[in-house]
């Protein structure tokens, strides 16, 4: 199992490295370079050589790639396109507030879908099991900008109960989000908790009908010690990938909920800085989405092994 693991992990790395190169390669072939998109008509002559110098444009493509990798594995992302701010300390704020926001959503959603999930199973095709499942189909296939929409109209101009549009600082503390954070948590929350929602109601539904379960009710095992001993841990397993692959949907869905609701955080950043071209800063974004998508995928493959049964097996027989 170490050797699986090891081998998810070095995969990881390859996977980083295949995505920093696409990142970089599709920068590059975007037509002129931040220095044209940052001068626009006065891009010509000594004052686009002098910003070609200072971000390093003049140097080679490759030695450029090295350099970027280099400094971004310790921390440093260089300077805004205007070279006024750090890129760091401004993606270091809007981090924790997409943090905060994301991290709610899966509070609140993540446990609420796993018992929803469980309950629909237990009541197949009962009411219960009617209303939720329908629910969930209907989050699932209503895109992100409509839902959100949808909240500010209900709880903002008809009810007027929360605000619907964010006016907070970026660098505000993360306390002052509130209530305003709200509706953008509740929107997150939704689809998340469709999607997780419908793959614990299956994976019970087909873990009940296992041939063990089967045995387990012949033998006269207790209904609910059967369910809460034997089959959740089983059902359970194979949503731990999903769970997973629904937190790196946050990333893109982040993006729309927080243009929507005028959040500052890392999404907002990212439809700021292509609006304005700043290249290094939508680079540097790029990077850190595809590190998180990349770690929170590892990360649920590493606790499948752990927990899988067959290969805690496979691992004492070995032994």
């Amino acid at each position: 199992m170490l050797r699986m693991i090891v081998r998810r992990l070095l995969l990881g790395a390859v996977s980083i490295g295949m995505v920093s190169l696409i990142i970089f390669g599709g920068v590059e072939l975007l037509p002129g370079d931040a220095c044209t998109a940052y001068l626009e008509r006065e891009a010509q002559g000594k004052l686009l050589e002098n910003c070609r110098a200072q971000l390093g444009l003049d140097r080679p493509a490759w030695e450029r790639y090295w350099g970027w990798m280099s400094n971004a594995a310790r921390g440093d992302f260089g300077t805004t396109i205007t070279g006024r701010e750090r890129i760091g300390k401004l993606v270091g704020d809007r981090l924790l507030n997409t943090l905060l926001l994301t991290g709610c959503a899966m509070l609140a959603g993540i446990p609420l879908a796993l018992l929803l999930g469980v309950v629909c199973a237990l009541w197949r095709d009962r009411a219960v099991d009617l209303l939720f499942s329908s629910l969930a189909i209907f989050a699932m296939t209503i895109p992100e900008f409509i839902s959100a929409t949808l909240l500010i109209l209900v709880f903002s101009v008809w009810l007027g109960w929360i605000p619907g549009i964010i006016l907070t600082p970026a660098d505000a503390p993360l306390i002052e989000f509130f209530p305003e954070i709200l509706l953008p948590i509740a929107a997150l929350a939704m689809v998340m908790t469709a999607h997780i929602l419908r793959t614990v109601r299956s994976s019970v539904i087909e873990t009940l009908a296992s041939d063990y379960a089967q045995m387990a009710i012949l033998k006269g095992v207790p209904y609910w010690r059967m369910v809460f001993r034997h089959i959740l841990p089983n059902a359970l397993l194979p949503t731990i990938n999903v769970v997973a692959l629904t937190i790196a949907w946050l990333l893109g869905g982040v993006v729309v909920i927080e243009t929507v609701f005028n959040f500052p955080g890392l999404g907002r950043m990212m439809i700021d800085s292509i609006s304005d071209r700043d290249l290094p800063v939508t680079q540097t974004l790029a990077l850190i989405i595809a590190l998180v998508y990349v770690g929170v995928n590892l990360l649920a493959d590493v606790l499948t092994m752990l927990a899988n049964p067959r290969l805690r097996t496979h691992k004492t027989r070995s032994a």
